[in-house]
């Protein structure tokens, strides 16, 4: 089997010269042809829909920007109307608190006038009850007599 026959040194410096005049004439034939009027049409076209794919981006992010202002709108009011319920409720409980206070004072009011009228009854009766017991005991020793 015979070795594969490796390219000296010269060889490999031929052939990159090679590519590298191949490379600049495709160049130099590219550059000749922008100043085709079919090439420039062409590039026109390709300005005019990047500059419309920018305005589109622009306009998407203008877009963006504006959902995201009204979603901080809506959402700071949301907050708002939140802060405003969450005071009336305060405001409410605090109001009924306070009529719960009131209730319970007057009922301890009322609880003890009833213990006053209680007490004056129980007073009034042994009272009274004493005078019958005094004026049966006067009427006893009276007969006695």
């Amino acid at each position: 089997m015979q070795a594969r026959k490796l390219f000296d040194f010269n060889d490999r410096r031929n052939a990159a010269e090679e590519a590298r005049k191949k490379t600049a004439e495709k160049f130099q034939a590219l550059k000749a042809r922008l100043d085709d009027p079919e090439v420039q049409r062409k590039l026109a076209e390709q300005k005019a829909i990047a500059d419309a794919r920018a305005a589109r981006i622009a306009e998407r992010a203008a877009e963006k920007a504006a959902e995201a202002a009204r979603i901080a709108r809506e959402k700071a009011a949301a907050e708002a109307a939140s802060a405003a319920a969450r005071r009336e409720a305060e405001r409410l409980a605090a109001e009924e608190a306070q009529r719960a206070r009131i209730a319970e004072i007057d009922a301890q009011n009322r609880s003890m006038i009833l213990d006053a009228e209680k007490k004056a009854r129980a007073l009034a009766l042994a009272a009274e009850q004493k005078a019958k017991r005094d004026a049966r005991y006067a009427a006893r020793k009276q007969r006695t007599k």
